[in-house]
């Protein structure tokens, strides 16, 4: 079980320990504020259990729809027949704008439609407007030949094309129009991977390298630095033909470390700007729509008729928006939502917005437009908008619109809906993003508009909400009857999960904005306690779902994130907690010095907490990493002075695992009188704790010892004594490779006919014929 930070459990390594939370803390006044309203959207009728129940089908079509994962994956399918158009690289709305029309829209989403426009969604291969010249230029570029092979040599990398323009000029549209045409010619798939957070900061390399080599079902070791992740990538890279489609690119540099060493692949990468640095990458600039395809995406919205009677006017509403899809979109939507309203009409207002000068003049058009949109919006809707911009990794749910609105979910769910048909949100599977767009735009009215309380109320409810749901989500993992389930079934439906397999779809599907979330808080600086409580909530659930071995690059990053708050709050003891974790999760991955400097520093926190748990836990690890570098002499030193402790404090089971670890090393050190000691000692702390199995381990390795030590008379009677404990004990497999050793001793002897019965009498202990076990001494199970 991994470490919780605020319960009084294992630091890690299954060791347990006390909690490392500090004694009574004191909320802040968002917090506590935020535990009171969870109390009131806890019994709102719209359950969160009942709906996560229904996406179990669907808990993997999004789950990596976060800032930085591979957003669309696109594996091989069987050719299209002569003249069938191409299967799209993804299914989110007519590639020209990157928006859905109304009635796709509400088979995309979960949540219930609301009236339908009676507009039908144009066919897939309407869905892409215009860019002919653009599409042309960019097949030239994929057949030109590159420097290196005019010169007669061989690319020494892929071929990068750059596809550059404004947020909203449906840049990222003609990529996957692109992608679209040239996939089959890559059989290993089609990846596309957002590289700028929804907050605007540029994605780690470490994440966005993970999530791609997930892809590809290469395991990552917890804690690899941004090199040792790049070449990764580079080797999984070098033996596939895949098309990476890298949007959003914030700058050179982070392209760069992506590129795979392959002439075989192909590289899409979409940026503001030009990307200095990269050789003989090929840019393809781009703006608005022309007139024509600007008038044909806007009619997927109002339908044909209201522009057939006023072609003038959907001509000058296109130029307001100056071409550009994403602007097109919006006032196309609201002109859905309002059929009464003459497309004249609505270009004389749009035109009546006053310009945003403090905008670029590229991002001018997409901000009128947005403030056109917003300006008609409800003052609770248009609320929900600006909070909206709290939602992790941009995705959100109706709960956690609800939570952050503090209204009930099905309220939510409606205005979410309604937000949706007028293109300010996105669909995504059960959830909804804000368009990386309008991301600023809505940020900037937050900003403005809400004040600073307001917000902090907002996340804080947002927050408390996730803790509810991750600590329900865990405990339906536990046994029926438990304490943990009996709590479970207490909970209103709204904050609970009906099965394990419900519970992990949700925490499947909302990794990317679990993990998000715990980011935000602790970046945030003012919620500590509720990100300590969803950080250790986050660690149980995963844990309890997946495994401590399968989320180990998950908790590296949260413990991390834990160390960071201890940090900054001056919290020793769980300073010192998260630096164990983290030492043992650099020692399973082979950093070993990094541990040993980890697990030194966890020393010292634990010294200054005065916890004497997390000091003789950091001294037993500090030996263990030295074991681990075969340096006897320190491992006997550090395992001595926890040996100490242990003993002051009379822990009887840890002396016990202690004498054993001493054992071990001083039989590697070839120093087998001390060896010997040391595990006689061991099996008096089994008997005294009246563990029999343990005892008969203990008896076994010093067998071994005397056995090195060339005394196997000796070794032969305690072995044998071995064997009866481990009778005693009930413990079959354990007696059975006993008599093993035994017959191996017999046979050094020259007995074979006693060697040969111990054997029969192994096989018969394990009902098998042939049967090897080894038998783990205390030090390898510690």
């Amino acid at each position: 079980m991994p470490p919780s930070y605020g319960d009084d459990r294992a630091l890690a390594g299954g060791d347990p320990v006390r909690t490392m939370e500090p004694r009574s803390p004191v909320p802040a006044t968002a917090e506590a504020a935020a535990g009171r309203a969870s109390v009131r959207e806890a019994t709102e009728a719209g359950s969160v259990g009942s709906a996560v129940d229904g996406s179990r089908g669907r808990a993997e079509a999004h789950a990596s729809h976060a800032a930085g994962a591979v957003s669309a994956v696109t594996r091989r399918a069987p050719a299209p027949e002569a003249g069938a158009p191409a299967r799209p690289v993804s299914d989110r709305g007519p590639a020209a704008g990157g928006v859905v029309p109304p009635a796709e829209r509400r088979s995309a989403a979960s949540p219930p439609a609301r009236a339908a426009t009676g507009i039908a969604p144009p066919s897939p291969a309407r869905w892409f407007f215009g860019r002919q010249r653009e599409l042309k230029a960019l097949h030239t570029d994929i057949e030109r030949a590159g420097l290196n092979t005019i010169a007669g040599r061989k690319a020494a990398h892929t071929r990068v094309l750059l596809i550059a323009g404004q947020p909203g000029s449906g840049r990222t549209a003609l990529a996957r129009e692109l992608a679209r045409q040239v996939g089959r010619r890559y059989p290993d798939g089609v990846l596309h991977i957002r590289l700028t957070e929804p907050g605007g900061e540029p994605v780690p390399v470490e994440r966005t390298a993970r999530d791609l080599l997930g892809e590809f079902g290469i395991d990552v070791p917890a804690g690899a630095g941004d090199d040792e992740m790049s070449e990764m990538v580079r080797e999984a890279l070098a033996v596939r033909r895949v098309l990476l489609l890298l949007d959003d690119a914030h700058d050179a540099e982070q392209v760069d470390l992506l590129l795979p060493e392959n002439p075989d692949c192909l590289v899409v990468a979409v940026a503001r700007g030009p990307l200095t640095g990269i050789p003989d990458i090929r840019p393809c600039t781009i703006g608005g729509l022309d007139a024509k395809s600007a008038i044909e995406l806007l009619g997927t919205f109002t339908g044909s008729v209201r522009i057939t009677v006023d072609p003038q006017a959907a001509e000058s509403l296109a130029e307001e928006c100056a071409g550009r899809p994403a602007a097109i979109a919006l006032v196309g939507g609201w002109l859905a939502a309002n059929p009464r309203v003459s497309v004249a009409d609505v270009a004389k207002r749009l035109r009546s917005v006053p310009e945003d000068f403090e905008q670029p003049q590229g991002a001018r058009p997409l901000a009128r437009a947005f403030r056109f949109v917003y300006e008609g919006l409800p003052p609770s809707t248009a609320g929900m908008l600006r909070l909206l911009s709290l939602a992790p990794a941009g995705l959100a749910d109706a709960p956690i619109a609800s939570a952050l609105a503090g209204c009930s979910v099905s309220a939510a769910g409606a205005v979410l809906d309604d937000l949706a048909a007028l293109n300010l949100l996105r669909p995504v599977g059960e959830q909804y993003e804000i368009p990386g767009a309008l991301a600023p735009l809505t940020r900037a009215l937050m900003a403005e508009k809400d004040r600073p309380a307001e917000v902090q109320l907002a996340r804080a409810r947002m927050l408390e909400r996730t803790v509810r749901l991750l600590q329900s989500c865990r405990a339906v993992t536990e046994p029926d009857g438990s304490p943990a389930r009996k709590k479970l079934a207490s909970l209103p439906r709204a904050v609970r999960f009906e099965t394990a397999r419900a519970a992990a779809d949700w925490l499947r599907s909302r990794r990317p904005a679990l993990l998000a979330s715990a980011r935000l808080a602790v970046a945030d600086g003012e919620l500590d306690t509720l990100a300590r409580r969803l950080v250790s909530a986050l660690v149980r659930a995963l844990a309890a779902h997946q495994g401590t071995d399968a989320a180990a690059p998950d908790l590296y990053g949260l413990h991390q994130l834990v160390l960071g708050v201890a940090e900054r709050q001056g919290l020793y003891r769980e300073e010192a907690a998260a630096l164990l974790n983290i030492g043992d999760l650099d020692a399973r991955s082979g950093r070993t010095y990094d541990a040993l400097a980890r697990y030194r520093s966890a020393l010292d926190a634990g010294r200054a907490a005065n916890d004497h748990y997390a000091t003789g836990r950091a001294m037993e690890s500090v030996g263990g990493a030295y074991q681990e570098l075969q340096d006897w002499h320190r491992a006997a030193d550090w395992y001595g002075r926890a040996l100490a402790q242990r003993l002051s404090r009379g822990e009887r089971a840890d002396e016990a695992r202690l004498y054993g670890r001493l054992g071990t090393v001083h039989t590697y050190a070839g120093r087998y009188g001390e060896a010997l000691r040391h595990w006689r000692a061991a099996a008096a702390g089994h008997r005294r704790l009246q563990d029999l199995s343990g005892q008969a381990r203990a008896l076994s390795e010093a067998a071994r010892v005397q056995e090195y030590a060339g005394r196997p008379e000796e070794s032969l009677h305690t072995c044998q004594e071995a064997v009866e404990y481990a009778r005693l004990a009930g413990d079959t497999r354990l007696q059975a490779a006993l008599e093993l050793r035994l017959a191996d001793t017999l046979d050094r002897l020259g007995d074979p006919t006693a060697a040969r019965l111990h054997r029969n009498a192994s096989d018969r202990l394990l009902g098998t014929d042939t049967s090897t076990y080894e038998i783990r001494s205390p030090s390898a199970e510690g």
